[in-house]
């Protein structure tokens, strides 16, 4: 059977997506703003490298100048794999905070690693949700089983890369003089619906197990269960991936549906919080929609509530599905399909069936 985020919420086993550093005597050897001579610590490069490669983000927060700790930080040829970086004179719970609302990933993903016990204690009372790691320790991270997946895919060693992107998007958009769908518009975003096929596979397992607030139950599926399922007449497993002028967001979204002889029940829904903000969240359950429709078919969803996927479920509710059933945190909801929702005018929705 699937694994379901009951059974993953303890922190200790739950993947982390992200990594924060402090600099002084963590990330190099001496204090910044009293000597400027300083220097990195043995093996850095190499295991930022390696975190990285597996698409684990990482972020700075520390207590310095800024363009005093970015010129050293790009002098040492390592400035771009820091997203988002915080370097001010704020509390360091403050600066994890902030990354992780600008990185929108979950703050029990994050780590903290710093060589002031105070700090770690001050990040651990603010945000209980973040596992604290002394610098001492740094040569063991690529060692955790948190920061080291059991899938490397394709998106995942561009993960950094396509952050970045988002990035000059978001930098783009600010500049923009004008109604916001006229600047989705000119994105020339495209929004591609495909049956799984092999390759999708590892994205697939790795998207069940990262993806928890566009996540309609939150279970988790092996390599192994969504093979059978891809093989299997009697389900249906749509992949999505969107692009627009910037490049690609990689795969970004999931379906299975389960078709009987008289009704067909999307057993998981799943899409990327990164493109929440381009409004392609309802694409992918509209365009089952259509098809169930089009099938002369009833089309219900399995829908479990959990602490992170309400958005989901408003999702579904404006998607005009009603609950049909209940027991506890588990609901069958039901679209009669007299509503047919259009896809926003600003995506071109491509669909290889």
């Amino acid at each position: 059977m699937p694994e379901t985020t009951r059974s993953m919420d303890d922190r200790a086993v739950k993947s982390a997506k992200c990594v924060v550093w402090d600099l002084d005597d963590t990330l190099w050897h001496g204090t910044l703003s009293a000597d400027d001579d300083v220097t990195l610590k043995d093996g850095i490069v190499d295991l930022l490298r390696t975190l990285d490669s597996r698409g684990i983000l990482l972020s700075i927060a520390s207590k310095n100048n800024h363009d005093d700790a970015m010129r050293k930080l790009t002098e040492f040829g390592i400035a771009e794999y820091f997203l988002h970086p915080q370097i001010n004179w704020n509390s360091k719970s403050s600066s994890v905070a902030e990354i992780q609302k600008r990185l929108n990933i979950g703050i029990d993903t994050f780590l903290f690693i710093d060589d002031q016990p105070f700090e770690r204690d001050e990040v651990a009372f603010a945000l209980p949700e973040v596992e604290t790691v002394d610098a001492l320790d740094y040569l063991t991270l690529t060692t955790l089983p948190r920061l080291t997946p059991s899938v490397v895919t394709e998106d995942a060693r561009r993960r950094r890369l396509m952050y970045l992107d988002d990035e000059r998007r978001h930098e783009s958009e600010l500049a923009y003089q004008g109604p916001r769908e006229d600047f989705l518009r000119e994105l020339g975003l495209v929004f591609g619906i495909s049956r799984a096929g092999g390759d999708d596979l590892l994205r697939l397992e790795e998207l069940t197990k990262r993806t928890s607030q566009l996540n309609s139950t939150g279970i988790h599926y092996s390599y192994e269960q969504i093979e059978r399922l891809m093989r299997d007449p009697h389900h249906d497993l749509w992949v999505c991936e969107l692009t627009d002028r910037y490049g690609s967001y990689g795969k970004i979204g999931m379906a299975l549906v389960e078709k009987g002889r008289d009704r067909w029940t999307i057993k998981l829904l799943l899409m990327s919080c990164r493109t929440v903000s381009k409004g392609v969240g309802t694409v992918l359950l509209s365009f089952l929609v259509k098809r169930a429709a089009e099938a002369e078919t009833r089309l219900f969803a399995d829908f479990r509530r959990t602490p992170r996927n309400r958005q989901m479920l408003l999702t579904y509710q404006l998607a005009n599905f009603r609950v049909a059933s209940q027991d506890g945190d588990d609901y069958t909801y039901e679209n009669d399909l007299t509503v047919s929702q259009g896809y926003p005018e600003y995506i071109k929705v491509e669909v290889n069936a």
